[in-house]
């Protein structure tokens, strides 16, 4: 053990300890949550506390392994890592499962699901930061050959994500961390007021042909009170979310308390609407909280990103901070009644093995960033 020590000593000391603990604070925190919000299901709480647990010791293993290994050895096997997503993404053709939410997203084996479009977003963080690195700095980015290569680079696995899964969340999740990146990289304005306008011209073709009714009819009820008046079909799961929440007011009822927690009034109470089951049982006061600890892993993100030694690092450590921001404004959001109801978990918190592992992968590679820091002679810049 003795020999092993310095290693261990030197990985506390080089690995962003304070970004891991905030994780890990998060994910059990969730756990707990996950534990009351299954108490009274029919397959009781073990079951998904048991692996929400496992796809956290996962999780911690990945992020150990992605702060050791260098980002830049990562991101030169893109030709594999591209190739594995799309295997991962193709598989959903022959042997996917849509986990009664209507979105073909899940692979199963041995009674255990994998949601491949979290792990791939993991990759195309680091490979979409690799290309966009490459042509910033060896090429001209706001060329119009650049832009046209990171269009198709995007547009590859946003296009299987929507025509295999009919995974709507997944994609507009990619789509923001595109624009993240490409802005942070110093993309000139005219290009994005262009793709507004393409994507503008593209919504009605995608809307007609692409989408299902059950999912247009979510995306608008929200914003369109003819849809849906009595609040008892696609506005069902967010009207009991926000009664849940209303309920809980300060302090909350109490863990294993909630009314309508105990009583799975709120459907996915576990999944994408654990906010509300917090908002019933933990009150506003375990909202902030979430909200909070959410805020934080962002930000520790971002300023590992601002002090990272290339462009490269700094988009993977945005690219990271852009996927928590938008899968927790879109989850609240979903559970507040302000966005659609799209599929997002809440990241760290909601049950789900796939995206819990995915995001201690992510978080592991800015805490990479952080143990190799910068040269000495790139500080001052």
């Amino acid at each position: 053990m003795k020999k092993y020590w310095p290693l261990i000593r030197e990985f506390f000391q080089r690995a962003d300890i304070v970004l891991f603990l905030l994780c890990l604070t998060s994910a059990i925190f969730g756990l707990v949550v996950i534990s009351s919000a299954t108490a009274t299901s029919t397959e009781g709480s073990a079951h998904y506390v048991l692996i929400q647990s496992l796809s956290l010791v996962i999780g911690v293993a990945l992020f150990v392994a992605l702060t050791v290994l260098d980002i830049d050895v990562i991101a030169d096997k893109w030709p594999l890592l591209y190739l594995v997503s799309a295997v991962l993404l193709l598989l959903l053709i022959p042997f996917g499962y849509d986990d009664g939410t209507g979105n073909k997203s899940w692979l199963r084996f041995l009674g255990i699901g994998i949601q491949p479009s979290e792990i791939i977003k993991v990759v195309f963080i680091i490979v979409l930061s690799k290309h966009i690195s490459y042509l910033k700095e060896y090429k001209n980015l706001n060329h119009v050959f650049s832009v046209a290569q990171l269009a198709v680079h995007f547009f590859l696995p946003f296009a299987l994500v929507v025509v295999i899964s009919a995974d709507l969340g997944s994609a507009l999740t990619f789509l923001f961390i595109f624009l993240v990146l490409l802005f942070t990289a110093g993309l000139k304005l005219y290009w994005f007021i262009l793709g507004a306008a393409g994507l503008a011209a593209a919504i009605p073709f995608v809307w007609t042909n692409f989408l299902r009714e059950d999912q247009i009819r979510r995306i608008m009820a929200p914003y369109d009170s003819s849809i849906d008046p009595t609040g008892e079909d696609v506005l069902y799961q967010t009207v009991k979310s926000k009664l849940a929440l209303a309920s809980g007011q300060l302090t909350g009822s109490g863990l294993y308390q909630g009314t309508q927690t105990q009583n799975q009034v709120v459907p996915a109470q576990h999944t994408d609407f654990i906010f509300s089951v917090i908002g019933e049982e933990l009150g506003m006061i375990g909202c902030c909280v979430v909200i909070l600890l959410l805020l934080a892993i962002i930000l520790r993100c971002v300023v590992v990103g601002l002090h990272s030694r290339d462009t490269m690092s700094m988009l993977v450590c945005f690219g990271v901070a852009a996927t928590v921001l938008f899968q927790s404004f879109i989850n609240i959001g979903m559970c507040t009644g302000l966005t659609p109801v799209i599929g997002l978990t809440l990241p760290f918190f909601s049950y789900g093995g796939s995206s819990l592992f995915s995001l201690f992968a992510a978080v592991g590679l800015v805490s990479g960033v952080k143990f190799r820091p910068k040269p000495e002679r790139f500080s001052r810049y």
